[in-house]
């Protein structure tokens, strides 16, 4: 077994362990020391702060959205870093996002104009992806998949822009939409997911994942900088992560931002965090997090971006190894 992979092997973090068993080796989510694994990432330090701040009644004392310790942010992050499904005590949280996203506050926010939908797609995006993840859907999950199938834009992805002249979709507000429908197609059958999934994709290949159609330059210098987590925001990292989930991976306009990821490999054989969208505190403010994710360093591994980023190594067919 190579350095790097033996490395995370033996990680103190579960979830980076459990992530190189599934992604790298192809170990079955159910064998059970997958589960004792998971069960491990329930238990951990990480999680606990996660969820740190539940009261009695297993509701967070926050507006679910509120950036990144709301009741929203807390069941994203835990899908995706392999918590185990089904876990009734989180039903408090479910509710929280669901309430909100359903509510009548909520709905005047959807605006159509100029015959487009301007919504903030990943807020039902991420919902999806959760739910379905964490084995905790329900029919409300299927209005959200309803939801993004009938606001997506004719170039096929999502945008909260009202200026009236705008129609190109947003790299931020289609991603997640991306992610959640492709899991939602796998899970269900459905086929107006999985073509809604073929649309989105398009938004993305066509520019590479990080460059403009009109000139081919670079779209936004952040998007070719490492970051775990990306939250709602936008990385070469990420947009990978979710082509591969998608079954996209091996498209060749893939092939550009796959040699960027690579030629950011350490000596060590793993990937760094060239910056993150968070700070830790206990400072109730936005964009506070409770856990810290490995911090920012350009010559350090940061193990769970170098997790993600041998498994997009993997699916596109290239070297795991350095």
């Amino acid at each position: 077994m190579n350095k790097i992979i033996n490395m995370l092997l033996n990680s103190n973090e579960p979830s980076v362990q459990y992530k190189i068993l599934l992604n790298i080796l192809g170990e079955k989510p159910t064998l059970p020391k997958i589960r004792k694994l998971q069960e491990e990432i329930k238990s951990s330090l990480r999680v606990k702060l996660l969820l740190s701040e539940r009261r009695k009644n297993g509701e967070i004392p926050h507006h679910p959205y509120r950036k990144w310790y709301g009741a929203h942010w807390v069941l994203a992050t835990l899908a995706d870093i392999g918590y185990p499904s089904g876990d009734k005590s989180l039903i408090p949280l479910r509710e929280q996002v669901l309430n909100w996203l359903f509510s009548e506050e909520h709905q005047k926010h959807i605006k159509v104009i100029n015959g487009r939908t301007r919504r903030c797609a990943s807020q039902e995006s991420n919902a999806l992806y959760s739910l379905l993840t964490l084995g905790l859907a329900d029919k409300r999950t299927e209005e959200l998949a309803n939801r993004l199938i009938k606001w997506q834009w004719p170039d096929g992805g999502w945008n909260c822009d009202r200026d009236p002249k705008a129609s190109n979709s947003s790299f931020w507000e289609s991603l997640i939409p991306l992610r959640a429908l492709s899991l939602h197609a796998r899970m269900t059958g459905s086929k107006k997911s999985k073509e809604a999934v073929k649309r989105t994709s398009e938004v993305f290949l066509k520019r590479y994942l990080f460059k403009r159609q009109k000139d081919g330059k670079v779209m936004n210098e952040q998007f070719l900088k490492l970051h775990y987590p990306c939250y709602w925001r936008y990385d070469i990292l990420f947009g990978l992560k979710v082509m591969a989930e998608a079954g996209f991976i091996k498209d060749k306009r893939c092939q550009d931002a796959l040699d960027i990821l690579e030629s950011k490999r350490l000596p060590d054989g793993g990937f760094p965090a060239e910056a993150k969208f968070y700070t830790v505190s206990k400072k109730v403010s936005s964009g506070r997090s409770l856990v810290d994710w490995g911090g920012v360093s350009k010559r350090r591994m940061n193990e769970f971006v170098t997790a993600d980023a041998l498994y997009m190594l993997k699916k596109a067919g290239r070297k795991v190894s350095p």
